[in-house]
């Protein structure tokens, strides 16, 4: 073993160094000569065949040749990765006044957009729009709307209770009691929200549901103010043809109570399938409010009087969009939620 063979071994990783031109070669070259099994290091083992007095001098020059061809592995990897990563740069370089690719949004559901228009046109004719809680106190949700303890709409079946005094809402008049007891007349408000019921889950009925009641209440508030609201509110919302229809009916915390109809938007009273031939469509429930309700809220019925309607914000998105199926609206399926 003599110097010859360094010099060899030198020479040839210096040329293999200096022709290289990728990253994955330097490595090669690497292993070749200073990796466990590379000619450097076969040399090293190999020196326990010399004479004892020889193995000091040589084993420093392998190990200046080891630091040479350490050097020159690392001058030329530092080289190529600038040269790398400047070709990598220029390839997937950005161009930042380009239009950026179409990102797909979210249309808003049915129920919002149906929501909002509502609360616009009861705005136009002078409303506020007043909210509260959806987990409810008993007091609020039944005793102040004049629901007396016997009544069907405490049963069990009807309601979700957390205990005998706490339950989710079962419609948005607690919302109204609320008002009525925290503020003085005149009240001009629509309460849009959820409402909970224990109902079987089908094409017409959810457990999950949601409504916007209105209540006026001012001095010489009469019905004929309720129906003038309520023509006015249905002709914003499905057109200037569109009619009224007052039927009798009872509710607790009005009197007298009525069912409203509407000239259904579709056949426009002539008759189709959404209206069942008839012509019109029910979509709310109103009445003045009880004499019992407002004295129960801290109100002088004597000195005040008001009306309140509420409405179904599903049936409406139902009949404006020509839904089937109210499950629908609560499915998020995005091919059918992407239509609007």
């Amino acid at each position: 073993m003599n110097d010859s063979i360094l010099q060899s071994i030198k020479e040839r990783a210096l040329h293999q160094v200096s022709e290289s031109n990728d990253s994955s070669t330097i490595e090669k070259i690497r292993v070749s000569f200073l990796g466990k099994k590379g000619e450097l290091t076969s040399i090293l083992r190999s020196m326990k065949d010399l004479p004892k007095e020889e193995r000091p001098a040589f084993g420093q020059k392998v190990n200046m040749l080891r630091e040479t061809i350490e050097s020159a592995l690392s001058e030329k990897s530092k080289t190529l990765h600038k040269i790398e990563q400047s070709a990598r740069l220029r390839f997937e370089k950005i161009d930042v006044t380009e239009p950026a690719a179409a990102v797909p949004f979210g249309s808003m559901h049915p129920i919002s957009l149906v929501q909002e228009e509502l609360e616009e046109i009861f705005i136009s004719l002078g409303f506020n729009v007043a909210d509260g809680p959806e987990i409810e106190l008993d007091h609020y949700n039944f005793e102040l709307l004049n629901i007396p303890k016997d009544h069907p709409a405490r049963d069990m079946q009807d309601s979700f209770y957390f205990n005998p005094n706490v339950l989710l809402r079962t419609h948005t008049s607690p919302v109204q009691a609320r008002h009525m007891t925290s503020h003085k007349p005149p009240i001009r408000i629509v309460c849009p929200g959820r409402v909970y019921r224990c109902d079987e889950v089908d094409a017409t009925h959810s457990p999950v549901f949601h409504q916007m009641e209105g209540l006026v209440v001012d001095k010489g508030i009469k019905m004929s103010d309720l129906k003038g609201t309520l023509d006015v509110f249905a002709k914003k919302l499905y057109g200037p043809e569109t009619k009224t229809r007052f039927r009798p009916s009872y509710f607790p915390f009005t009197e007298p109570s009525a069912e409203v109809d509407l000239t259904c938007s579709m056949c426009h009273g002539k008759g189709c399938r959404v209206c069942k031939g008839t012509g019109w469509i029910e979509v709310l429930g109103c009445g003045m409010v009880n004499p019992n309700v407002l004295t129960m809220c801290g109100i002088d019925p004597n000195e005040y009087s008001g009306f309140a309607f509420g409405l179904g914000l599903d049936r409406i998105a139902c009949i404006k969009y020509g839904v089937s199926d109210l499950r629908l609206l609560y499915e998020n399926d995005t091919r059918f939620l992407s239509q609007f």
